[in-house]
């Protein structure tokens, strides 16, 4: 389970504070790719859900349960989706920073705005700085070790689902709300029979083969 051994050791220092960022939805076929910072209040350590964990080790109910909880506390986040055409301009590695940088300054604006606090750290789920342009720790498993990078791959993976979920309202052959874009047979299989929408990403493999004539 992740614990706040990082963030209590890091303020601490008397540095500033500290915010995780994690994203979710690098892999599918369809849909943005969604990032997320989370702050922790430190006057709200003891206040964290009991069973925040990694977001891919929760079932889709408690993970609802906790991104409830979390989004109603005295925390703070922020969450930015990249949608598909800006993926296939930029690469997926692009978009994924680029949402990364975009939550990390919008939260950072919120925290000073809010409670004239100072963001001195970015707890980085993975091995790859972002540059976020504020310094930056990258831990692979990270959400799995601190409790900001877990709250962050929480709120950036049930933001996503309901985005793709809204999707499939208008594009229902695909199953988006069941397969979030990934590619499923079923996903698969729809678009060989109706073809591809403005959401897939053209440049990724499965959806360029079908463009090609």
């Amino acid at each position: 389970m992740p614990d706040l051994w990082l963030e209590k050791r890091h303020l601490a220092s008397g540095s500033g504070d500290v915010i995780g960022i994690d994203e979710v939805g690098r892999g599918p076929w369809a849909g943005p790719v969604t990032a997320a910072a989370f702050w922790i209040n430190p006057n709200c350590f003891d206040q964290l859900p009991p069973e925040l964990d990694d977001s891919k080790k929760l079932s889709a109910a408690k993970r609802a349960l906790i991104f409830a909880a979390l989004t109603g506390s005295d925390h703070a986040f922020s969450v930015v989706s990249i949608a598909a055409a800006e993926i296939d301009r930029i690469g997926i590695h692009g978009a994924t920073f680029l949402a990364m940088r975009q939550a990390a300054t919008k939260l950072q604006a919120l925290l000073m705005s809010r409670w004239n606090a100072t963001v001195s750290l970015c707890l980085v789920d993975g091995n790859i700085d972002p540059d976020l342009g504020m310094p930056v720790k990258t831990i692979i498993k990270g959400d799995s070790l601190s409790c900001s990078i877990a709250a962050a791959s929480i709120i950036a993976k049930e933001t996503r689902d309901n985005l793709m979920r809204d999707l499939a309202l208008d594009h229902a052959v695909y199953g988006w709300d069941s397969n979030m874009g990934y590619g499923t047979k079923s996903h698969s299989d729809a678009l060989h029979a109706y073809g591809i929408s403005e959401h897939h990403r053209r440049s990724f493999a499965p959806i360029k083969r079908l463009l090609q004539p």
